[in-house]
């Protein structure tokens, strides 16, 4: 079944009604990160473990109209399903690798653990999508009216059965928490290694959402979308730390790519990581984080690079990713709230980056943060 025909269920116009719940979701976050310092006496807060979870309560409300309560219980079935599969280890990096060389069934019936452990998580998974598909169906055929989470304007759309939305839901819940996870997580990285542009995103913020000191304010997508800084904030975060450092396409023709014959049947390794910092396509500074490079005349959708292809966090043409503007919107969200609320530093400065490769790549270890909460 083609996933386009899950588009409409993700088109702009329908992922600004779900910003009120990304919103609420981010302000439950930093709510329950304040709790957690006065409780627990401490200034000092795994930020990775935090943004999985509330990207994960977040997928599971807009995508589905289920709160998995994740950060309110990261002992949750499901949160822990996914941070088996996405934990960074030798094994998994040895399958990745390896999978540009093996078939996938050889891969898949070898015997270690790395395999049983994606055969139970992928067993949880179904079960839970499952589950919820039969809710949401029943809950039509009895004309109740539906949400505008993304399961029920496709199941709305009578394009799909059972089995398909199945599918399709284990593939946007796998894809579509972790990433956004990974890139909050450096874009915090980035901001506490950058402090001028962290409180330059701050006063932005606050000076113009309203809900950052006022609880009961409603938030509109438009109150988001008009705030240039954070949005060059964002961008360039995605642009210097794509949260995919590389995927696999397959040659459905014989076809040639800069002058290299590629025959039919041929695996091509995309790199986002690579390109995206290409000095080629971003000039001498291409590594470095710098969000004024969105800043200005014609420059907030290409960083003054001049190729919509200079960036492929996202990928491109009839395989880019669907949700990326359901992830651009939830990602915005959860850094406002964030940056709003809190001052962060790095706990130790001075320690070198290492970064942890798998299905996702972000700080090795987490990203242990000091925090302190700005006065209203």
């Amino acid at each position: 079944m083609n996933s386009r025909a899950l588009m409409p269920a993700f088109a702009f116009r329908h992922i600004k009604d779900l910003y009120p719940t990304f919103w609420d979701k981010s302000v439950e976050m930093a709510d329950a990160i304040s709790q957690e310092m006065k409780t627990k006496s401490t200034s000092v807060v795994e930020i990775r473990d935090w943004a999985s979870r509330a990207t994960l309560d977040i997928i599971g409300l807009a995508g589905m109209g289920q709160d998995f309560n994740a950060i309110a219980d990261p002992t949750n079935e499901l949160n822990v399903t996914y941070r088996t599969i996405f934990k960074p280890s030798t094994a998994a990096k040895v399958m990745q690798v390896a999978s540009m060389f093996l078939p996938e069934w050889l891969l898949r019936a070898l015997p270690v653990k790395r395999n049983e452990e994606f055969k139970e998580a992928i067993r949880t998974i179904k079960r839970v999508s499952a589950d919820l598909v039969r809710s949401k169906r029943a809950k039509l055929e009895k004309g109740e009216r539906t949400d505008v989470d993304i399961l029920s304007v496709a199941i709305e759309s009578g394009g799909f059965t059972d089995d398909d939305m199945v599918n399709q839901l284990m593939t946007f819940l796998a894809a579509g928490h972790e990433t956004t996870a990974t890139s909050l997580t450096w874009a915090v990285y980035l901001l506490c290694k950058h402090p001028a542009e962290q409180k330059r995103l701050r006063e932005e913020v606050r000076a113009n959402i309203t809900a950052i000191s006022d609880p009961s304010a409603p938030i509109s997508s438009t109150e988001i979308d008009h705030l240039p800084y954070l949005n060059a904030v964002l961008n360039e975060t995605s642009r210097v730390f794509p949260p995919v450092a590389l995927t696999l396409r397959e040659a459905e023709h014989d076809t040639t790519i800069q002058g290299h014959f590629i025959p039919a049947g041929t695996t091509i390794v995309i790199c986002p990581w690579a390109i995206n910092t290409s000095n080629a396509l971003w000039g001498s500074d291409a590594k470095e984080f710098n969000p004024d490079r969105w800043m200005g005349q014609g420059r907030a959708n290409n960083g003054g690079a001049e190729s919509n292809y200079a960036v492929t966090t996202f990928l491109h043409g009839p395989r880019s990713c669907i949700g990326k503007d359901f992830a651009k919107a939830e990602f915005a969200c959860l850094l406002a709230a964030l940056v709003g609320r809190f001052e962060m530093e790095l706990e130790e400065p001075d320690k070198p980056l290492e970064i942890a490769g798998g299905i996702t790549s972000g700080p090795k270890g987490g990203l242990r943060i000091k925090m302190k909460e700005v006065g209203a």
